[in-house]
């Protein structure tokens, strides 16, 4: 004989599952704050971010240059889940034809995912997909600041595969918000 449930039946039933699975995420999360790892993301920087300019500091000259162009596009994706996106690309790109065009296109681009974690005013991202293979399994660390709706991107110095040729260099990227999380 089937079993016939009431609404007040499937009522608890449903508010006991959800109980139960409150209490088992609210344990898995508490597990994880005591070993320190963060669940989520932070919410200072969570949301859409458009990317508005992209200078390079040339660390033996003090020289500022605006490698990506006077309108570069571009957005970065901080999710709630702790998780990353940078798409970001020069101005005026256009397609290449052949594999030298197309090489030089990699110049104007940088692009990957990661899981990210905050301390203070940096964060730190474990990367596991990038435009360049040499960054997939590097932590890469950027100091950051908030203005209003205003995130400025601080590189540490470094040789960046893009512009290699200028030696070392740090980013100075600067987004505005474009969506909260």
């Amino acid at each position: 004989m089937p079993v016939i449930f009431s609404a007040p039946t499937v009522t608890a039933y449903r508010c006991g599952r959800t109980l139960l699975l409150g209490a088992v995420a609210s344990l898995a999360l508490t597990s994880l704050a005591a070993t320190g790892v963060r669940a989520e993301g932070d919410a200072r920087i969570t949301g859409l971010w458009k990317l508005v300019s992209y200078e390079v500091e040339v660390r033996s000259s003090g020289e500022k240059d605006p490698v990506m162009g006077a309108h570069p596009t571009g957005y970065a994706y901080f999710t709630p889940e702790g998780r990353v996106f940078f798409n970001l690309t020069g101005e005026d790109r256009k397609p290449a034809k052949d594999p030298e065009g197309k090489a030089r296109l990699l110049d104007t681009i940088v692009a990957y995912t990661g899981k990210f974690t905050t301390t203070g005013d940096q964060w730190t991202t474990r990367i596991d997909t990038a435009w360049n293979p040499d960054w997939i399994g590097t932590d890469q660390t950027r100091t950051f600041k908030l203005d209003g709706k205003r995130l400025t991107v601080l590189t540490p110095w470094r040789i960046m595969p893009n512009w290699a040729k200028q030696g070392e260099t740090r980013s100075i990227v600067t987004f505005e918000r474009a969506t909260d999380g």
